[in-house]
């Protein structure tokens, strides 16, 4: 890739990155903020994986398109059924709604890493993507096994999964600014 079209990319991921981190931030203080409010709780469930799909596609876009970033493509797809499934399950019990994050987690996980890996040779700083779609992943797993459980979860059973990804989105948006720092006075 031409080094004008890297740094370009390299601005966009730093501040796709904080943007994803920023929005789940607010989602977790809003999700302990109103955890005892099934309306709002539930607007929150739905739009995490929305947003999940529209900054896939918003950054798939960026970076060639959906068929050029076919792992992000799945993931706007695999994210849109999510938040449709999330509509359902709300209404059905606290326990499908958190299997649904776990299934969405896994899946989500998954093609996150993928990204991540494709990304490194390129950008690097990819190793925070990595982490954290593997952690989602098995995250996922443990959502699904707590929703079979005897305790009933809530949104509170949802919040560390979208503090653990804030956490990474941020790590990597302030390992490339790090890196571009770098790079500018080498």
């Amino acid at each position: 890739m031409q080094q004008s079209h890297l740094s370009t990319q390299s601005s966009w991921l730093r501040s796709y990155y904080l943007g994803r981190g920023i929005f789940s931030i607010a989602w977790v203080a809003a999700a302990v903020l109103f955890s005892g409010r099934p309306g709002v709780t539930a607007f929150l469930l739905v739009i995490y994986p929305a947003w999940d799909a529209i900054a896939n596609l918003a950054d798939a876009r960026v970076n060639g398109g959906l068929q050029a970033n076919p792992s992000q493509a799945l993931n706007v797809a695999v994210s849109t059924v999510t938040a449709l499934a999330v509509i359902v399950a709300v209404s059905h019990s606290t326990y499908a709604v958190l299997a649904v994050f776990g299934v969405w987690a896994i899946l989500a996980g998954l093609l996150q890493l993928y990204t991540g890996a494709r990304r490194w040779r390129h950008y690097g700083a990819q190793w925070a993507m990595i982490l954290s779609g593997a952690q989602s992943a098995l995250a996922g797993g443990y959502m699904i096994s707590q929703s079979i459980g005897t305790v009933a979860p809530t949104i509170l059973d949802v919040a560390p999964y979208a503090g653990f990804g804030a956490f990474y989105f941020l790590v990597s948006a302030i390992w490339l600014v790090a890196t571009a720092y770098r790079n500018a006075h080498a």
